[in-house]
């Protein structure tokens, strides 16, 4: 388990960065929000910990979605004006203060659906409406240092997330390793306009992120493990597809407009 751990997010964050190099900073963040850290740590848990520990766990992921955004927002916002040391600082406070609302509050599954769909659907509204002046040109010097960052960032946020309870688990589990990797390294290389870019893509792909959470705890106590995975998995992706040509419906119609 250890290697896979080490091993899926920094070949995951080598996929994006090539994938954002071709096809830009949203699409980046779009696949940077599929469950592909969160999805791992908490299926090890419920291996380890037991499908009932991993249920709760689940269901605080769920509320976390709410924490990843308000880190991609406030690093948005904060790397206009600041260095990234900065920004990350910044961001890195409010994602610690919202965990810890969520944390004391321990928010049940209904109450966490609410929170990560009223975080989804304000989001793109207070981010920064920049764009980027300049088709992205994605250097892949920094490739290695990304995935390292990553890999580094999975096993000790993997480590803590199994003795620190149900609740910080999965709050730890959704910990934005990816987002941070891609905001640091992006607001470096490229700039404030497509780290904005990169969280309206995640914008879009947490709604299967969220899915993923939702079915994994409805099927976590009623099959067996790895079959809630596969079908979490699959859900998430036609969730994905459905938001992709609703999004794409919508810009037509403000293209025709």
């Amino acid at each position: 388990m250890l290697i896979l751990k080490i091993t899926i997010v920094p070949l995951f964050i080598g996929l994006i960065t090539l994938a954002g190099r071709k096809w830009g900073s949203g699409v980046a963040g779009l696949m940077g929000a599929f469950p592909v850290v969160a999805g791992p740590i908490i299926t090890f848990i419920a291996l380890e910990q037991g499908t009932q520990f991993a249920a709760l766990t689940s269901i605080s992921a769920i509320s976390a979605t709410a924490d990843l955004l308000i880190f991609g927002l406030v690093y948005s916002w904060a790397c206009i004006r600041l260095s990234w040391p900065l920004a990350l600082i910044a961001a890195l406070i409010a994602w610690f203060m919202f965990a810890l609302a969520l944390a004391m509050t321990s928010p049940n599954l209904g109450m966490s659906l609410v929170i990560a769909a009223i975080s989804l659907v304000i989001t793109p509204f207070l981010l920064p409406r920049i764009q980027p002046t300049a088709p992205p040109k994605t250097k892949l010097h920094d490739l290695p240092w990304r995935m390292l960052v990553g890999a580094l960032l999975t096993f000790s946020v993997t480590t803590l997330a199994a003795t620190l309870g149900e609740v910080w688990s999965g709050i730890l589990a959704v910990f934005p390793v990816i987002g941070l990797v891609l905001a640091v390294f992006t607001h470096q290389t490229l700039g404030p306009a497509h780290v904005t870019q990169v969280y309206r893509g995640m914008v879009k792909g947490l709604y299967s992120f969220a899915a993923f959470f939702l079915t994994f705890t409805l099927l976590l106590t009623t099959t067996s493990i790895w079959l809630a995975c596969l079908t979490s998995i699959v859900v998430a992706i036609i969730t994905q597809v459905i938001v992709q040509l609703i999004a794409r419906k919508i810009a037509n119609r403000g293209v025709t407009s």
